[in-house]
């Protein structure tokens, strides 16, 4: 499938809508897309890829936790101790599968981001960069933080990935939470420590 073509993209954005069979769902997965082509644009990432990466990331977020052991072990995939304690994180390895299964996806670029965007991980693209950080900040999210990490998003994917993956860090702390080990990988990388402190200011017009 071409990620440059608008009709090919136009019959994908109703074969997603009918593979999750949920409003809300497929909603967030378009306002993904979008937040994902506009990071890319900004940052010189290809927006096609991009934006296909985005709409397909949350193919497998709607199976259960069950669905999810069973889908991943009917394919081989190595399931780590943290995995099979919180089967919600397979949902990315999975869509990503059901990514080239399902829709002929193909494109490792593509693939490496949906598998990515929910925890990150050790090595980051600068498109993973962009898919994981449109899947924290489309415009749905609701925390207070947000405009201002998108504002950063838009003029520096790794100032985005460091401020975002160190609020996802302490939120986890904060309620008792363990983050997953990838994400500790990926804050190693973009250096986010957890200790709580004010984000930078950014002018208004990065928006």
């Amino acid at each position: 499938m071409s990620a440059h073509d608008p009709a090919s993209f136009v019959n994908l954005l109703r074969r997603v809508r009918e593979h999750l069979r949920q409003d809300d769902r497929y909603a967030h997965s378009v306002r993904v897309a979008r937040s994902a082509g506009t990071l890319a644009q900004r940052h010189g990432v290809d927006a096609s890829k991009a934006r296909l990466a985005g709409l397909l990331h949350d193919l497998a977020r709607l199976y259960s936790a069950a669905q999810l052991l069973d889908e991943c072990e009917k394919r081989g995939f190595f399931i780590d101790d943290f995995e099979r304690a919180h089967p919600v994180l397979l949902h990315a390895r999975l869509g990503a599968a059901l990514a080239w299964e399902q829709f002929g996806i193909d494109d490792p670029d593509v693939l490496s981001a949906i598998e990515k965007h929910t925890t990150a991980a050790g090595e980051m693209s600068p498109l993973d960069c962009v898919v994981y950080l449109a899947d924290s900040l489309e415009p749905a999210r609701k925390f207070a933080e947000r405009p201002v990490l998108w504002r950063i998003a838009l003029l520096d994917l790794e100032d985005a990935m460091r401020e975002t993956l160190a609020l996802a860090i302490r939120r986890h702390e904060r309620k008792g939470l363990a983050p997953a080990p990838p994400t500790l990988a990926a804050a190693a990388l973009f250096g986010a420590g957890s200790k709580p402190g004010e984000l930078p200011e950014v002018q208004a017009s990065a928006s």
